[in-house]
């Protein structure tokens, strides 16, 4: 499994370099969009280093993408099925948070994200990383605690929360045990 997750972490990095060259960026441009820094955006793009959530989600903030776009533009091809021994994961490096990439490629405007939150676990993402898309959380087991802003959620197995206005947010598990749950990610591409 880690010679599949190293080679999710290449193509992610391949794929930051090819949107920033799309755009007819430098990496200082991208450094002053993104707020990540020249080296550890070359690190990235040479597949050196595995990007935390919060990277992922600067880096789609600069490029005007949704994250799920990013990532699904850098992991997958085309195809109307997709099955679980070829759904793409990704492991953040920073808090174990596990993403695997459900939904095949598709003209839909839609993405389906499974996410592993391990016991004690808080991601913080920005505002940028929401600005282009509306998303639902379906929590599949356990409990999240999703911070919206100023708005604290505590979401149980079943529940689905649609997100409000784009603001800093963090997803949180303060159990013991594993929280599981779905992104749906409708957005313009």
């Amino acid at each position: 499994m880690s010679h599949k997750i190293d080679n999710v972490d290449q193509k992610i990095g391949s794929r930051i370099r090819i949107e920033r060259e799309a755009r007819g960026w430098s990496l200082t441009e991208l450094a002053q969009k993104s707020g990540v820094s020249r080296a550890m955006i070359n690190k990235v793009e040479r597949g050196q280093s595995s990007p935390t959530a919060m990277l992922m989600a600067r880096f789609s903030g600069a490029f005007g993408l949704s994250m799920s776009t990013l990532m699904a533009r850098a992991e997958m091809q085309a195809g109307r099925l997709l099955r679980r021994g070829d759904q793409p994961i990704w492991i953040d490096p920073e808090s174990g948070y596990t993403r695997r990439h459900v939904s095949p490629v598709s003209d839909l405007p839609m993405d389906v994200v499974h996410i592993d939150l391990p016991p004690q676990t808080r991601v913080p993402l920005p505002a940028s990383a929401y600005i282009f898309l509306r998303q639902l959380i379906w929590v599949l087991g356990g409990t999240l605690t999703f911070i919206e802003g100023e708005t604290t959620h505590t979401l149980q197995e079943g529940d689905c929360l649609e997100l409000g206005t784009p603001s800093d947010c963090v997803f949180a598990n303060e159990t013991n045990a594993l929280c599981r749950y779905a992104v749906i990610v409708l957005s313009k591409r």
